[in-house]
């Protein structure tokens, strides 16, 4: 009697496991099928969100000298984006670690709808600043990739992360245009209309789509010190913890530092493509496309082929490696056809480092505070959009173009120095 129970009692067990593997997606092709639907389903939202974004980066121009703002007022309403921007990313992290992806992707969608909405009926310049606001919360992207670090091993997380980038080049190449063809055709306004519907066609991939996620279980292993104490969302202590984890100070800097004088150059490129190379708007337009194209072949194509076959800390160090190589071929640069060459190797470092950072990052925190960490990552472009109109203008103004690359080669070389010296002690904190 006692060995049928023991044999019912097992076999149990094992209905129950099998159940529990399906629902998590392991061991089971319905659950990979499901995953692989989720994973779709976030790339499809960060396309539509990075689409639109840089449509309205397009349009807003046009949109700010129609109701008079001047290009002084247009530097501050951009500096205004970038600073809700910067201080929303890691609260919005922060939000998508306490209620779950699906969450998080909704409130950037419906912060996306709100914008679009108050841009749509922008008529005076305070309307226009105001309609800044939902900016704060508007991270798309990072809610994408906090959907593929829940739904990924530790080791598929570089390559996943990578091919979300494709979204990025798809974003830049139809937003550019699309936003150009419907302005021009069908009026300033219509672009934003347009970009309304597409945030309310978000949440609704987000409702039905995206998996409603139960907060992640404290990793056992760490201290009490090292998971998080407060339930607050916007602890800025708990956002800071983070930085204390093993390594994870260093290769943050390195993320930080190692793009920002390039970016500081692309910041003032519409500037520089006017004056410097003389382009007209058209030709300008064919040049972001070709970025585009590129950020889609590196993300897609080349980024995940090397996370298989090199460590990560390899290609972090082959990033700052070829961003200094970069930076000598700018500070050479004469015409825009040199440019254009000087562009695959600076999107492959972008792209590389962008990758890794992200994937070595999330894999050294605890699996409760990886959309914090993405949240700080997503942080580092609105910082450079914050501080890079004012210093950029300056590097411009008095030290000319070459300024740009020089800055590049002495950071980065500094930077992949201090590669080679230290032993950076990453700490993956996933099974």
């Amino acid at each position: 009697m006692s060995t049928m129970n023991v044999k019912a009692s097992s076999r149990g067990e094992e209905e129950a496991s099998g159940m529990r593997s399906a629902t998590l997606g392991e061991g089971s092709h319905s659950g990979d099928i499901k995953k692989g639907q989720v994973i779709i389903a976030a790339r499809v939202i960060a396309t539509i969100d990075l689409t639109f974004v840089f449509m309205q980066m397009g349009v807003m121009p046009y949109l700010a000298k129609s109701i008079g703002l001047d290009s002084v007022g247009f530097g501050y309403l951009q500096t205004t984006f970038g600073v809700l921007q910067l201080v929303g990313g890691s609260i919005f992290g922060r939000f998508a670690d306490k209620f779950g992806a699906r969450a998080a992707l909704i409130l950037s969608c419906a912060s996306g709808s709100a914008f679009f909405l108050l841009t749509s009926i922008s008529t005076s310049i305070p309307l226009l600043f105001l309609s800044r606001l939902p900016a704060v919360f508007m991270h798309g992207l990072p809610g994408a990739q906090k959907v593929i670090t829940d739904m990924t091993t530790p080791s598929q997380r570089a390559d996943a992360l990578g091919k979300l980038g494709l979204c990025f080049g798809i974003g830049v190449i139809i937003g550019s245009v699309l936003g150009g063809v419907l302005s021009t055709k069908f009026g300033i306004f219509v672009p934003i209309y347009v970009g309304l519907v597409a945030n309310l066609i978000n949440i609704m991939i987000a409702m039905f789509w995206i998996p409603l996620q139960a907060k992640p279980k404290p990793d056992h292993h760490l201290t009490e010190h090292s998971t998080s104490q407060s339930g607050s969302v916007f602890s800025i202590r708990e956002i800071l913890r983070l930085m204390k984890f093993p390594g994870v100070m260093e290769v943050f800097i390195v993320k930080v530092f190692a793009g920002l004088p390039i970016g500081l150059f692309l910041i003032m490129f519409s500037i520089i493509s006017m004056d410097f190379f003389g382009l007209e708007a058209v030709e300008h337009g064919y040049l972001m496309s070709y970025f585009g194209v590129l950020q889609m072949v590196v993300q897609g194509l080349v980024v995940g082929k090397l996370t298989s076959r090199c460590t990560e800390m390899t290609l972090l160090k082959l990033s700052v490696f070829v961003f200094a190589g970069v930076g000598l071929g700018m500070a050479l640069m004469r015409t825009v056809w040199h440019y254009c060459i000087i562009a695959v190797p600076l999107v492959f470092a972008f792209s590389t480092l962008a990758t890794i950072t992200d994937s070595i990052l999330t894999k050294a925190v605890p699996s409760s505070d990886t959309g914090t960490m993405l949240g700080i990552c997503a942080s580092v472009q609105p910082l450079t959009r914050t501080v890079g109109p004012t210093i950029g203008g300056v590097l411009y103004k008095h030290f000319g173009v070459s300024s740009f690359g020089y800055l590049q080669l002495i950071v980065n070389i500094g930077l992949f120095v201090y590669l080679l010296k230290s032993n950076i002690p990453l700490t993956e904190m996933k099974s």
